[in-house]
C-alpha cells in the first residue's frame, strides 16, 4: 500500500518501527495532492515549508529514541475555518481573503502540540454556509468518486482530500451537518462531537449555538485517535464543558451484543433515494444479525427541523458576520463616498450570494416585529426537540439513521433552488439543535457506484458508544476499505 493510503494508525506504526520518517509520508503525500488536486480542488493553500518543518522536528524525536504519541508527524489537513497563525483563513470568503491570524484555535494548537504535521488548508463553503462546496468564492471541489458531483458541504474539502488520499486525516466543523453529509457523500467517516466537547475557539463562527469541530478520517479508529487529541476543556471557550475525557481507543471493540438500537420512523419518508434506504435497511439487519436490539422509535418533532434550523442558524449568522465590515480586517472597497458607503460596498463585493442570502434572513427575523413570531418560537420548538432526545436515549444507547437522503448529486443540480440544497441536510440536522454527538460512517454504495453513509447518533457526550457502534459495523463489513477509482 502507498504511504497516502494509510490511516494514521498504520502510518503511526511504521514510524514507531522506523520504517519511513515522516518527511517521506509528507513527500508522499505532496506527491499525490500533485498528481490528484488539479482535478478535485480540496485545497485552497499548501504549507509546504512548515508541513516539512514539522515533519523534521518529528523524524528527530524518533532518532533520538524518544516516544511519540499517535498524532506525531502525521500530515492532516485543515479546513480553512479555523484560525492558523501566520497562515491565511480566508472562509472560502473573498472578504476574508487577504486575512492572516496571529494565533492558533486551541485545536490548531492540541495538534500542534501532537506533532501533526498540517500539509494546507482546505476549500469550504463560505462562512460553512453549503451543502456542496459550490458555495466557495475561490474554486469548487469535486467528488473523488465521480467529478461531476459534488463532495457534499461545508467540509467538501475536508471529505474529499481524505476520501482521494490527499491527506491521512482532516479537520472539519458540523454546523448542520457539514461533518457528516460529506463524509457520506465521499465515503468516508465524519464525526461530529456533542456540542461543548470541542473548543470552538479560534473558529471563524458561523452559528455559534451550533457550530462544532470534529475529525473526518478513514476509518473509525482514526476518529477515536483525533477525538482523544482535539477533545478536553477550554477556558477560552465560554461553551466548553469541564468534564472528563475518555481515552476512545478504548471503546473501539468489536462487540454490539445488547447495544439497544432505536430506528426513527420519521427518518424514513417518501422522497428517499431507494438505494440510501436499501443501504441503510441492510445495515440495521447486519446488527441484528450481530446481536444489538433493535426498536422503532419516534422523534415527532423532527419534521420542523429545517424550518427552525434555518431560523436560528440565519439569525446568529447575521450577529456574528455583522463584524466584517472593511473597518479592521478583511476586504475594503475602494472608490466608496462616505462612511456607509464603505460598509455597504465592502459587504456587498465580499460576501456571496448564499451568505448575503442568510444574512437577509437572519436581519429579518431578529427584527422587530418578528423576533417573537420566528426566533422565539423557533427556540421553543428546538426546546422539544431536544426532549424528544432525551426521551428516546431512556429507551435505547444509540439511534440509527440515514446521513442523507440522497447519494452526492450533481454540480450546478441544486444551486438555483435553495430549498431543495437544505433539505440535503433534513437528517443532520436535529443533531446540531439537540447538541447531541453523531457520527456518519460508509454502509454501502448506489446503483451509479456513489457511497452510502449510516448516521449513529448518541447521547451527550456519550462518543464512546458511538465510536463501539461503529467500529463493530466498520470490522464485519468492507464498505470503508473501497476507494474511487476515477483519479
Amino acid at each position: 500500500m502507498d504511504l497516502h493510503q494509510l490511516t494514521i494508525h498504520q502510518l503511526h506504526e511504521l514510524l514507531v518501527k522506523k520504517k519511513v520518517t515522516s518527511r517521506e509520508a509528507t513527500e508522499a503525500l505532496y506527491q499525490r495532492i500533485q498528481e490528484v488536486d488539479g482535478k478535485i480542488k480540496a485545497y485552497l493553500m499548501l504549507t509546504e515549508e512548515k508541513a516539512f518543518h514539522q515533519a523534521d522536528q518529528v523524524d528527530r524525536k524518533i532518532a533520538r529514541g524518544e516516544e511519540i504519541g499517535d498524532l506525531a508527524g502525521i500530515p492532516i489537513g485543515i479546513k480553512d475555518i479555523l484560525c492558523t497563525k501566520g497562515i491565511r483563513t480566508t472562509c472560502g470568503s473573498k472578504i476574508l481573503e487577504g486575512y492572516i491570524p496571529f494565533y492558533d484555535g486551541t485545536v490548531v494548537k492540541m495538534l500542534k502540540e501532537r506533532d501533526a504535521v498540517f500539509l494546507g488548508k482546505l476549500n469550504m463553503d463560505e462562512f460553512a454556509m453549503g451543502s456542496s462546496t459550490e458555495n466557495s468564492r475561490f474554486q469548487i471541489t469535486r467528488n473523488p468518486w465521480d467529478l461531476d458531483r459534488i463532495p457534499g458541504g461545508s467540509s467538501g474539502g475536508s471529505a474529499a482530500a481524505t476520501a482521494a488520499d490527499e491527506c491521512i486525516a482532516a479537520i472539519g466543523t458540523d454546523t448542520g451537518g457539514s461533518i457528516r453529509q460529506p463524509a457520506f457523500c465521499c465515503g468516508v467517516v465524519g464525526m461530529k462531537p456533542t456540542y461543548g466537547r470541542v473548543s470552538r475557539y479560534g473558529l471563524v463562527a458561523f452559528a455559534s449555538s451550533l457550530d462544532q469541530i470534529g475529525p473526518i478520517t478513514k476509518d473509525v479508529e482514526d476518529s477515536a485517535i483525533m477525538m482523544n487529541a482535539i477533545s478536553g476543556y477550554d477556558p477560552f471557550d465560554s461553551t466548553s464543558v469541564n468534564i472528563r475525557v475518555p481515552d476512545y481507543r478504548q471503546s473501539l471493540i468489536n462487540d454490539v451484543k445488547g447495544v439497544r438500537i432505536g430506528v426513527p420512523d420519521e427518518y424514513f419518508v417518501e422522497g428517499m433515494d431507494p438505494d440510501v434506504e436499501k443501504a441503510v435497511r441492510e445495515a440495521i439487519d447486519h446488527f441484528k444479525r450481530l446481536g444489538a436490539e433493535v426498536m422503532r422509535v419516534s422523534l415527532p418533532h423532527t419534521e420542523y427541523a429545517v424550518a427552525i434550523y434555518y431560523i436560528i442558524a440565519t439569525a446568529e449568522a447575521s450577529s456574528n458576520l455583522a463584524r466584517y465590515d472593511g473597518v479592521k480586517y478583511g476586504l475594503r472597497s475602494k472608490g466608496y463616498k462616505d462612511l456607509m458607503g464603505m460598509y455597504s460596498q465592502s459587504r456587498a463585493e465580499g460576501f456571496g450570494q448564499e451568505v448575503k442570502r442568510r444574512i437577509i434572513l437572519g436581519t429579518y427575523v431578529l427584527s422587530a416585529g418578528y423576533y417573537e413570531a420566528y426566533y422565539r418560537k423557533a427556540s421553543q420548538v428546538r426546546t422539544l426537540m431536544r426532549r424528544d432526545f432525551e426521551e428516546v436515549f431512556q429507551k435505547v444507547d444509540v439511534i440509527i439513521t440515514p446521513t442523507a437522503p440522497t447519494p452526492a448529486f450533481r454540480i450546478g443540480d441544486k444551486v438555483k433552488d435553495p430549498l431543495q440544497m437544505y433539505l440535503s441536510d433534513i437528517y443532520t440536522i436535529p443533531v446540531n439543535l439537540a447538541g447531541i454527538p453523531a457520527i456518519s460512517i460508509p454502509c454501502g454504495f448506489s446503483h451509479e457506484n456513489l457511497p452510502i453513509g449510516l448516521q449513529i447518533m448518541g447521547k451527550h457526550f456519550d462518543e464512546g458508544k458511538l465510536l463501539r457502534v461503529a467500529y463493530t459495523f466498520e470490522q464485519n463489513t468492507d464498505f470503508h476499505l473501497k476507494k474511487p477509482t476515477l483519479i
